[in-house]
């Protein structure tokens, strides 16, 4: 059995599983529901199928991520006008109008995988194998459970149903159901990813990888118990009043600084499997080591690939700049802003930028060695751009100095304009001035800059559309890192003991991170910095380790400081500055506020759709929507 690409099956059209598998919403009525469902069940091919039409329900973090997470957080922008999360940057949505949500697609998950547990050990196929069925049945469960945790990261409390299938003959009023308490919610997903930790398999061979293990159980755990120890979920006065209509309070009342512990716990969980390592490339060189984490196909680091092995293409051809060589183009819209430039750290470790001025222009740190006039240009080497192997005349140029002596993440997920693109073996000078090359219609980088991470450099897409393929690090290895880290240094300036809270071992782990990237350890980089001066770092050590990758929209969420970072103005380069064909005009090189943000307080969780709420009277909006 092939499933490289399991969350790209779907059903088959014959069976029509459609017709009672994915309704509108989980309450929508279908009494014809049973009418061939007996006959799935008397194949291990459409049993199959039904376990594939499950999987199917999850995302293509990749794909879904880029036009959601990352341009609604301070860290990037799109540029199209169907990313929809520019409903959020502008305060447009509201209950009848969510951007990108799935909140009717994941209970339509839920409940088809409850169905197919339930049914999955009746096939009565004399080839069907008990050890296939049960992983089956398993993997739907992490499946069910995890969809659970996709709800609660945007929507917050929601409702369980556990293994209940809804019963559509019941009136309207009977299907109505209160929401679930927080803690309920952490509760029933930790229950079930732990067992599941104990039944799913360490790994797989070749041809199941893409099922969830033992350690995407684990993984789950981390990184849901991190953020309920976080500012949102804990003691979080702003939701004291959102209530069940029997006055059950929806959000932890009081601050319990034992999360952290358990946080702390969730992530060695993961750490001491001893199943996973960081990713580092046969050469070392820092450079290609960061780059093989979203490069190198089901490398050691990834724990989780969220859709799976698939093609490249649509994280490639959003991030390459949208020039055209008489094949075939590309649509580079996604890019930093300049206050993710900004985050990276310089070569010697020390993060440059500790914030900014009314204008916006950088309050800097004297001992980074950031220079005081940053748009000065000199000659410098781009050193992602030799470890890609580019000669001299492709790798070196006259930029601003802002772009100088920075540390290797930075060069490996950040294009900046007046650079040569390598695509195979051609190059392009870009520049982003309006009228310029990768400026002439609406595919181009508001901010002035591309991310880098994702495009395949090695293959020529433009004149062979080669795009390559990707496994996407929806967990690895160094977000659970990062998670130990942060939750033990919470757990000190708590006052949290436990056995899992080890000072010295969550700073050989962080300089092992660090170390991986050609940087020293923070505790040289800051030699006298305290507890709270250390959760600060980690928290800037995250953002920069975990680019691009779907986690800075809920982290700064979770810390309850997106009305600080993600509102107001969005700083890049000044792309509407005149140029044509490669020139990149000196008006360019400018800090320019390319668009102003809204968030709101409410902003911090998505409504409830209008639709829901009007069919269950019960069910308690969030706050201020």
């Amino acid at each position: 059995m092939k499933m490289n690409n399991i969350f790209k099956y779907l059903i088959s059209g014959a069976l029509a599983l459609t017709a009672f598998c994915s309704c509108d919403s989980f309450l929508d009525r279908q009494e014809d529901e049973a009418m061939t469902f007996e006959k799935i069940w008397e194949r291990v091919s459409t049993t199959r199928q039904y376990f594939f039409n499950c999987m199917g329900y999850l995302p293509t973090d990749d794909i879904f991520y880029y036009r959601h997470e990352s341009g609604a957080s301070d860290e990037g922008s799109c540029t199209w006008a169907w990313s929809s999360y520019q409903l959020i940057n502008f305060g447009t949505w509201n209950a009848s109008n969510l951007p990108n949500s799935n909140f009717n697609t994941y209970y339509e998950g839920i409940r088809d995988c409850n169905i197919f547990m339930q049914n999955v050990f009746s096939c009565s196929d004399p080839s069907a194998l008990q050890s296939d069925l049960t992983l089956w049945y398993n993997c739907a469960r992490w499946a069910r459970a995890y969809m659970y945790f996709l709800l609660m990261r945007d929507f917050g409390p929601i409702f369980l149903v556990g293994d209940e299938l809804m019963d559509f003959t019941a009136t309207a009023a009977e299907l109505e159901r209160p929401r679930n308490t927080w803690e309920e919610c952490v509760d029933y997903v930790v229950s079930e990813m732990t067992e599941l930790s104990r039944l799913l398999p360490e790994s797989y061979s070749s041809g199941n990888m893409g099922l969830p293990t033992s350690g995407a159980a684990l993984a789950v755990i981390s990184r849901l118990t991190l953020y309920s120890a976080r500012d949102q979920y804990n003691g979080n006065t702003m939701y004291s009043g959102v209530v069940n209509p029997d006055g059950t309070p929806l959000f932890p009342q009081t601050y319990n600084a034992q999360k952290w512990l358990t946080a702390a716990d969730a992530a060695k969980a993961v750490i001491d499997l001893n199943t996973y390592s960081l990713y580092r490339d046969e050469s070392d060189d820092p450079y290609l080591n960061y780059l093989g984490i979203t490069h190198e196909n089901w490398n050691s680091e990834i724990i989780f690939s969220g859709g799976g092995y698939h093609s490249r293409y649509t994280m490639g051809v959003h991030t390459a700049p949208s020039f055209s060589t008489g094949g075939s183009l590309a649509y580079g819209g996604w890019g930093p802003t300049q206050q993710q430039v900004d985050a990276y750290a310089m070569s010697n470790g020390r993060y440059p930028i500790t914030g900014y001025e009314g204008d916006g222009s950088p309050i800097i740190d004297s001992e980074s060695g950031y220079p005081a006039s940053e748009f000065t240009k000199a000659n410098f080497e781009n050193p992602f751009m030799t470890a890609l192997g580019a000669g001299n005349a492709y790798s070196s140029g006259s930029w601003p100095v802002m772009y100088r002596d920075r540390e290797p993440r930075f060069y490996v997920s950040v294009f900046w304009g007046d650079s040569w693109w390598k695509y195979g073996d051609s190059y392009t000078l870009i520049s982003f001035c309006q009228g310029a090359n990768a400026h002439t219609s609406h595919d181009y980088p508001k901010p002035g800059y591309l991310v880098n991470r994702y495009y395949d450099h090695s293959l020529n897409s433009y004149n062979n559309t080669q795009w390559g393929n990707i496994t996407f690090p929806t967990f690895r290895l160094g977000e659970i890192y990062l998670n130990y880290i942060e939750a033990v240094l919470e757990c000190e300036r708590n006052g949290v003991a436990g056995e899992s809270v080890d000072h010295n071992r969550a700073m050989e782990l962080w300089a092992e991170l660090r170390d991986r990237s050609g940087m020293a350890p923070i505790t040289e980089a800051y030699p006298n910095a305290s507890v709270d001066e250390l959760v600060e770092l980690v928290r800037k050590e995250r953002r920069v380790e975990l680019a691009f990758e779907g986690l800075r929209y809920y982290d700064t969420r979770t810390w309850l400081i997106a009305e600080d970072v993600d509102g107001g103005p969005m700083y890049g380069m000044n792309t509407a500055a005149a140029a044509s064909g490669t020139v990149t005009s000196d008006e360019y090189w400018q800090r320019t506020a390319f668009e102003t943000r809204i968030f709101r307080p409410q902003d911090y969780l998505f409504p409830f759709p209008q639709r829901e709420l009007d069919r269950n009277n019960m069910l308690t909006q969030n706050y201020r929507w």
